[in-house]
């Protein structure tokens, strides 16, 4: 997801997206704990998309307030 597409979300729906993307990487470690996964790199991607919108909500609220 890029910057751009996060920035013209709301904070509800940034908050119900960090968790969607949150339960999709704990579903995807489960998998690959249960087989091996072919594109392992998708962690990294998922774990950086997460830290973005948790960067972007945070200077939401803080611009809110």
């Amino acid at each position: 997801m890029k910057t751009s597409e996060v920035r013209e979300m709301s904070i509800a729906d940034l908050q119900d997206r960090i968790q969607v993307e949150r339960n999709r990487l704990d579903n995807m470690r489960l998998n690959h704990a249960i087989s091996p996964l072919e594109n392992t790199s998708e962690f990294k991607k998922i774990r950086k998309d997460i830290a973005r919108m948790i960067t972007i909500l945070a200077e939401k609220e803080k611009d809110q307030k």
